[in-house]
């Protein structure tokens, strides 16, 4: 069920997409639509204030390497140490405007996909294989 709706969301992007079809025309939307989730993001900090990032040398990371065998069990630890340094939550408004400009992005990614005949389904499997054959070893 799920690779029918990529694959009929990728379908209707194909039959949206008719002023820009030249492959750089997509790759420069693409690279203003990933800048445009960066904008919406940097607005929700400065302009709502609803999140912020705080990064400060209390927050910074610290790790201490004991012993080279890492179990699963020290990767969830160390997984609920990390920080993301973001406070707060997005408001109705950031989270609207972030959900617009990331389905403006994948629109794109789409778009480039159908233009080099790649299946997003398919990327997404691949790629999720990829992280369940590699496991904790893929630390991206």
């Amino acid at each position: 069920m799920k690779d029918i709706i990529f694959d009929e969301f990728q379908n209707s992007i194909d039959q949206c997409l008719l002023r820009h079809r030249s492959i750089i025309d997509i790759s420069s939307k693409l690279l203003e639509s990933q800048a445009r989730v960066n904008r919406a993001l940097a607005k929700a900090v400065t302009d709502c204030g609803c999140i912020c990032i705080d990064a400060s040398c209390e927050n910074k990371l610290e790790l201490t390497v004991t012993n080279n065998n890492c179990d699963d069990e020290d990767l969830k630890i160390l997984n609920k140490c990390l920080k993301t340094h973001l406070k707060g939550k997005l408001c109705a408004n950031c989270r609207e405007v972030l959900n617009t400009e990331l389905g403006n992005n994948l629109f794109y990614i789409a778009s480039l996909c159908n233009l080099l005949d790649l299946n997003m389904y398919d990327i997404l499997i691949k790629e999720n294989e990829n992280l369940k054959t590699l496991g904790k070893y893929n630390l991206k």
